[in-house]
Formats: structure tokens, C-alpha cells, sequence
């Protein structure tokens, strides 16, 4: 298959509004608690490298659940961030929504579905929310370590795929600007191979977290996002 290279990044607040839009109706279980404060890192040095979905055009890609969230202390007054439980079904639902809006030529296999067939291949199937990828966060690592490797190969096994997205970890933090950032690592893992793919520090910065998490996938697909459709 080609290259999975990063391309220029171009222009996407159209989009990203839109999508804030979408994003906002995802619900959830209600608030119940509230995380320990994450500190806040520096902004990235270059943009995030786009992640080229027509070389996956027809694929089955597994989109991993995410496992890993933080936020800031104080970002609690947003209805989205007062309970880690929330936020997790709130952004897998969120990621889901733009993968399959902006990149509708790749078949993504979005969470509900993977623990579907893992429920329907027991002891064959890992849990998918148990696989330990938040892992995959550390920049260094250019190889799925066991026993993720083996888990997404059973997965992309049972998917009739070969490369699986692992969401790694979503931070939300107080931007300069005043606003709030986003920041969402994403890995395209090779389940044959091991071998990472593709890597990313998605970020992008709105006026709430729907808005923000919006802008963070807006810098990594590579739609040419004006105006809404």
C-alpha cells in the first residue's frame, strides 16, 4: 500500500465548527467526580503531520477505545470534563464522528462495534477497553510492545483488517489565547508488522471542549474542510 506520509496542512476552521456543532450533542452519563490536575505542556513546535486516508481507502481499520484522559485543575466547570467515565464515551463517540465525516472512504470500526465482536469471540477476542494502549502515548516507541501487539492482531484478525488507530491519550488544557486546547495522541499501528505506521500529537484550541477536540481532528485528516457541507 503507499505511503502513509504527512502532507501541508491547509486551512480547517470551517470545518472544525461544524463539527464542534456535532460533537456537543454526544452525551453521556451524568458528572460525578472530578480528576486530579494534569499540568500543562508547551504548545507543539510544528504542526501535526496529517494522517493520509486515501492510502487506507477501503480498508477495515479498528479505532481503538481511548483510556487515557486528563484535564486541568478547574476545566470541571465544563459539563464534558466532570467525570473521567463521561469523557471517555463523550470522545470515542467524538473521534468516531470525524472519522467517518471527513474520511468516509476508510471502513473505521469505531469502539461499540469492537466490544461487539469481542463479546461474540470469547476468549478468542481481547476486551478492547483492557489492551493497555495507552501505551502507545510515548513518542519513542516505533514498535507495538507485547501484549498490545498481539491484541490488536486478534482484533484486526476478527475485523478482516490488517491496521488498527490507537488513540492513546486526550489532555485538556487552558490555552494563552484564552481558550481551551486539545490534545489527542493517535498512532496507526501495523498489526502484521508491529510497526507504528504513523504518529501524531493532534491539537487544535475552541471556545469548549467539543470546539477544541473538533480543531485537534480537523489538523490530522486530510478533507479540505470549508464550509460545512
Amino acid at each position: 500500500m503507499p505511503a502513509l506520509l504527512p502532507r501541508p496542512p491547509r486551512s480547517v476552521a470551517g470545518g472544525a465548527a461544524f463539527l464542534a456543532a456535532v460533537l456537543g450533542a454526544c452525551g453521556g452519563p451524568p458528572p460525578s467526580a472530578t480528576p486530579a490536575p494534569s499540568p500543562a505542556s508547551p504548545p507543539p513546535r510544528q504542526p501535526p503531520s496529517l494522517l493520509v486516508t486515501p492510502a487506507l481507502a477501503g480498508e477495515a481499520v479498528a479505532v481503538v477505545p481511548l483510556t487515557l484522559v486528563v484535564w486541568e485543575d478547574g476545566l470541571g466547570r465544563f459539563p464534558e470534563l466532570r467525570d473521567r467515565a463521561r469523557v471517555l464515551v463523550w470522545a470515542d463517540s467524538s473521534v468516531g464522528v470525524a472519522l467517518q465525516l471527513w474520511a468516509p472512504e476508510v471502513k473505521w470500526i469505531l469502539p461499540p462495534e469492537l466490544r461487539r465482536i469481542a463479546r461474540r469471540a470469547p476468549g478468542v477476542a481481547p476486551d478492547p477497553d483492557r489492551m493497555g494502549q495507552a501505551v502507545m502515548r510515548a513518542e519513542r516507541l516505533k514498535d507495538v510492545p507485547d501484549p498490545l501487539r498481539s491484541h490488536l492482531r486478534s482484533l484486526a484478525a476478527l475485523t478482516g483488517g490488517r491496521f488498527a488507530l490507537v488513540p492513546a491519550s486526550l489532555a485538556f488544557l487552558a490555552d494563552p489565547s484564552g481558550g481551551l486546547r486539545a490534545e489527542l495522541s493517535l498512532v496507526l499501528a501495523d498489526t502484521r508488522t508491529g510497526k507504528v505506521a504513523w504518529r501524531s500529537l493532534a491539537w487544535g484550541v475552541g471556545a469548549t471542549p467539543a470546539g477544541a477536540l473538533a480543531a485537534a481532528m480537523a489538523s490530522v485528516l486530510p478533507a479540505e474542510l470549508g464550509a460545512a457541507p
